[in-house]
């Protein structure tokens, strides 16, 4: 989102006073003119001058005022979002003009599925923000389909093939290989497969909800792939919840090994027909397309990066 959202004269752009738009931001997220002004050392007279100003300027109203509540008009909400961005890249770049290495402020949000997101990238924060301690984070663990613009992430990452969009870039991090797992209990219950074939004989745990046939393409060395397609069907929206119903004796799973290894490792987990190799799929970071990426987003991604290569 850009100030190319609102009718403004870029010729009259230089209009708008910095300060004021501190105050703003300031009022908006404090909810009140006095906690607002007060923590810009103004008094509520003073901060309310400078909201009626940009108000006067943009030709708007920028909060509904009544006497017992103040809240962002749809024009002020989005206006708000435009002055957080722009403050935060202000920040950034006197950094870098400052230092070599442009410092990490502000918040950033990621949105993350929720195996690969408990398997790496926890880990991975945990060390990223003892280095960028100025930085805050905030993360969705979700295997929903994020739009990043419309809800205002910086950053996702995926699992599998994105669609192409113009707004976004997309930049593979790393190929996991897929594998077949199942726990000891439920081997112990319903025997273990011994080919891919067998897979058609027993519950599979499936990912999605949609009603195609959930098929798993196996492939020893040098051979054909093999496409399994039966069995008993269990659906889910949840990577997470599919290595949950896993360990819990619900049936057999097709999951990236690379996030299996603490469950195969602990027993919780047995790793089957280790001669067979599932397709690979690729995990993907996605980030709005701008031409100067933040500091924040640029950084984790550099990180994580240089984390994975670690691992």
């Amino acid at each position: 989102m850009s100030f190319r959202s609102f009718p403004i004269d870029h010729k009259q752009a230089s209009g708008l006073d910095l300060g004021a738009l501190r105050v703003f931001v300031a009022i908006a997220e404090s909810g009140s003119f006095i906690a607002g002004g007060k923590s810009r050392g103004l008094t509520r007279s003073a901060a309310g001058k400078a909201v009626a100003r940009l108000e006067a300027h943009l030709g708007t109203r920028l909060f509904h005022r009544t006497t017992r509540r103040l809240s962002l008009t749809v024009d002020g909400q989005r206006f708000y979002e435009c002055c957080v961005q722009i403050l935060q890249d202000l920040a950034e770049a006197e950094a870098s003009i400052r230092q070599d290495t442009p410092q990490p402020t502000g918040t950033l949000r990621l949105t993350v599925p929720e195996i690969y997101g408990r398997a790496v990238v926890l880990p991975f924060l945990s060390r990223f923000l003892d280095q960028w301690p100025a930085l805050d984070v905030e993360v969705s663990f979700t295997d929903r389909i994020v739009d990043l613009v419309e809800e205002g992430f910086d950053l996702s990452i995926r699992l599998g093939e994105v669609a192409q969009n113009s707004q976004l870039i997309a930049r593979v991090i790393e190929q996991a290989q897929g594998g077949v797992y199942a726990s000891p209990a439920y081997l112990e219950s319903f025997g273990t497969p011994d080919t891919p074939g067998d897979l058609e004989h027993h519950q599979r745990l499936i990912y999605g909800l949609s009603p195609r046939p959930g098929s798993w393409t196996l492939a020893a060395p040098d051979d054909e792939p093999i496409t399994i397609e039966g069995g008993r069907l269990f659906r889910f929206d949840s990577g997470e919840a599919i290595r949950e119903a896993a360990i819990h004796g619900m049936g057999i799973a097709f999951l990236p090994a690379s996030l299996m290894e603490s469950d195969t490792n602990a027993g919780r987990l047995v790793k089957l027909l280790p001669s067979f190799q599932g397709s690979t799929l690729p995990i993907q970071i996605i980030y709005p397309s701008r031409k100067h990426l933040a500091a924040k987003i640029r950084q984790f991604i550099d990180g994580l990066v240089e984390y994975l290569n670690e691992r």
